[in-house]
């Protein structure tokens, strides 16, 4: 490495965010860059390690240390490339992803880990700088079309490779403009969307071909995009959002998290949209579910100016370090203090929602709800909980936003014309690592494959189910593939 005693010297530090104060006025990204001298100290903190765990705990498998290297040299084309043989969209992972190559950095097992999403952030943003980052048309085409549905993460990993090896690629997607949970799930201040329309215009100057405004299943029948294309790519994502029937859930004022914060992304942007307006301001805003979309329902709230907010989370809280059964280099189960809990926010584990309440007009005004005790197997997983006797309260509620994940693709439409097999989870069955469906000359990748997961996975699915589709055309492929560096891994 360019510093072998770096890891010595340096602590690790992250860059400055803009205070809580100012912040919440708007809906910018607030976390700043590090300076040339702190970036080069961070990069220098990589270990040169026997082994870069790093490698494995990455689904996409980006060759951290070396990128670190060229960072750290300063060799800004080198490390924007290292890292775009990889990756696709480095702009997106180093914003919001949660970093598991963190968690299995080895020098974390007994100080921070290496901060290496800032520094993959770091390195794209240099390269966009720099010119690096061009459109790729390339010269010969290979006169193959390929449909993908769906302009998710996913959608657009795969679009991107298949594009590089010379087939046309037409994406559809249903909302009015492409980049599907980069767009619309997820908020302005964690991924401002000008990252996500350069992107998608370099995509457009490659030669890719977007077109929006159109569900596929119910403005194009499933069967005909299958007849007039050589193969299908469905990349739709889990979008059946897990419910909470309990008794109220009628009441207006209770909403799904991504309806709440789609509204604001289209607000933000200045597009029109005709449902019923939901806002934070002035309410008691109670968040059902503790993982991010769940933070993102609370600083979304508090930019809008909600009077209180309150986070509830069915399961126990989790540890703030490992225990003996999260072992370094596994991805553990830790607390998360987001900015957004920092924002403002309380926080509660072991609750449960017994009932919406209302008025006579049918708008929410309190919950109930009951503490809860879980009984746990010998491995710390939790079973079955139990009500605690005597918790159960009332606590003044005007919005509910449920965040509690999705569960499932949705059926009607495109997966019900196809007559496509589910598997046991109810997701799209495509074999594990051929991606095939049942039907031929259908794919599919990212959630609706594999369910609810995270970005930086429906990366990695959409560019392996590339090469799938690929070898399935052209009887072999030269895109890269996860398993070529793992099966490399294994063997040294």
């Amino acid at each position: 490495m360019g510093k072998v005693t770096g890891f010595k010297e340096f602590g690790r530090e992250l860059p400055v965010k803009i205070p809580v104060i100012d912040r919440v006025k708007n809906y910018k990204e607030f976390v700043g860059l590090y300076t040339d001298e702190k970036l080069n100290e961070q990069s220098a903190r990589c270990m040169n390690c026997g082994i870069p765990f790093c490698h494995s705990g990455c689904p996409l498998g980006n060759v951290i240390p070396e990128f670190n290297d060229a960072v750290y040299k300063k060799n800004w084309e080198e490390a924007y490339q290292i890292l775009s043989s990889t990756n696709n969209f480095p702009e997106f992972t180093g914003r919001i992803c949660p970093a598991p190559c963190e968690t299995s950095c080895v020098l974390g097992i007994n100080k921070p880990a290496v901060a290496i999403e800032e520094i993959e952030k770091h390195i794209i943003e240099i390269a966009f700088e720099k010119g690096y980052v061009k459109a790729y048309e390339p010269l010969i085409k290979t006169e193959k079309k390929i449909a993908i549905v769906g302009s998710g993460p996913a959608g657009l990993a795969a679009a991107a490779q298949l594009n590089k090896v010379g087939h046309e690629v037409t994406v559809f997607e249903r909302d009015d403009e492409p980049g599907g949970l980069l767009r619309y799930g997820i908020p302005d201040f964690k991924l401002d969307k000008t990252v996500v329309h350069r992107r998608i215009k370099i995509m457009k100057e490659s030669g890719i071909k977007f077109i929006c405004n159109t569900e596929v299943g119910k403005d194009i029948d499933a069967k005909d995009l299958v007849k007039d294309f050589d193969a299908v790519l469905l990349a739709g994502g889990s979008t059946v959002p897990r419910d909470l029937p309990s008794k109220g859930r009628e009441l207006k004022g209770v909403y799904y998290a991504m309806e709440f914060l789609k509204q604001q992304n289209k607000r933000v942007s200045s597009i029109a949209f005709i449902d019923e307006e939901i806002s934070a301001a002035g309410k008691d805003v109670v968040v059902i579910g503790g993982g991010d979309t769940g933070s993102d329902c609370v600083g979304t709230s508090n930019r809008q100016g909600a009077k209180s907010i309150t986070q509830f989370e069915l399961m126990f809280q989790p540890p703030k370090e490992r225990t003996d059964n999260m072992p370094w280099p596994q991805y553990p189960m830790l607390l998360k203090t987001t900015s957004s809990h920092e924002e403002g926010c309380q926080r509660f584990w072991g609750i449960n929602t017994k009932e919406f309440i209302g008025d006579e007009d049918g708008n929410l005004t309190a919950l109930k709800i009951v503490d809860v005790n879980w009984e746990v197997d010998f491995l710390g997983k939790p079973v079955k909980f139990t009500e605690a006797e005597g918790t159960e309260r009332l606590i003044p509620a005007q919005s509910v936003f449920l965040a509690m994940g999705f569960m499932n693709p949705q059926y009607e439409g495109m997966i019900a014309q196809l007559g496509l097999n589910l598997d046991q989870r109810k997701n799209v069955d495509a074999l594990e690592g051929k991606f095939k469906t049942s039907v031929e000359k259908v794919f599919a990748a990212g959630d609706m494959r594999r369910g609810q997961s995270l970005v930086v996975w429906a990366i990695s699915e959409g560019r392996e189910a590339a090469r799938k589709i690929d070898e399935y055309l052209m009887g072999h492929s030269s895109l890269e593939s996860k398993d070529a560096i793992n099966l490399f891994e294994e063997a040294y």
